[in-house]
């Protein structure tokens, strides 16, 4: 059964039609990668899933609810997560105060003020951080971590929410090789611990054509392609509209992404 269901997804600005008759599916425990050349529509899918945007058209369904015209905390509590591209914990705060923050907010107890929000779940919380291998700086400041570790503790903090659908922008934005490579596979071990659906944008193609169960491209709007890594290095449009060759070179697409 899918957890995602996309159907016919349409918004446009103005003239310009951002995503245009969009549809596809997501199933539980399934990492799909969303790509696309700049201005393909990317970040427009993302904000209409969280309900930052509203869809002119179209249907957005989670495990069968409709989420086109939901506020983006209703959807939050629905269960659908979301990292950015650029993560903004709250830097006066340890690492582990970040999550117990999350926590709190999950649980509806951030304005209680009758609780110490130091004692809140910290065993959870330290849990999460082992997750994604932070424990050992729990009580770092969040100012002291290098980037790599904010992105994981940005991680930590979306998985705090117990998401059943995770959206993650641009996750190894920024990072070197070997960082790009811990980051998604802390990812599929968590995609797998949890039963998370994952719905990510990528520009590393290492990280998508690596890591993604699946791919959906997207090319000024529109849906050109989806299918498995494989599929899609196969895919004659996807290498005619990016290399304007029948063949992807190596099977990377490495000409500029953008959300």
């Amino acid at each position: 059964m899918n957890l995602l269901e996309i159907s016919s997804l349409s918004k446009a600005f103005g003239g310009v039609n951002a995503n245009e008759d969009v549809s596809f599916s997501l199933k539980p425990g399934e990492l799909l990668a969303l790509i696309g050349p700049n201005g393909a529509g990317k970040s427009t899918l993302f904000n209409m899933i969280n309900g930052q945007l509203r869809a002119d058209s179209g249907s957005i369904k989670l495990e069968g609810q409709e989420l086109v015209g939901l506020a983006p905390r209703a959807i939050w509590r629905l269960g659908v997560g979301r990292t950015f591209q650029v993560a903004q914990p709250f830097s006066s705060m340890t690492t582990i105060e970040n999550v117990q923050t999350a926590l709190l907010s999950r649980d509806r107890k951030l304005f209680n003020l009758w609780r110490n929000a130091a004692d809140h779940h910290r065993d959870e919380a330290l849990d999460l951080l082992q997750q994604v291998q932070l424990a050992e700086q729990a009580d770092r400041p969040c100012n002291a971590l290098a980037y790599g570790d904010v992105k994981r503790l940005d991680l930590a903090i979306a998985m705090a929410h117990r998401p059943r659908l995770l959206l993650m922008d641009e996750p190894t934005a920024g990072m070197a090789p070997r960082e790009r490579n811990d980051i998604m596979a802390l990812t599929r071990a968590l995609v797998v611990r949890h039963h998370v659906a994952v719905l990510f944008t990528e520009h590393s193609m290492d990280a998508v054509f690596g890591y993604a169960d699946r791919i959906v491209v997207l090319a000024r709007g529109r849906l050109i392609a989806q299918g498995t890594p494989q599929e899609i290095r196969e895919n004659q449009k996807v290498a005619e509209i990016y290399f304007g060759t029948s063949t992807l070179p190596g099977g990377k697409l490495d000409t500029p992404f953008d959300a």
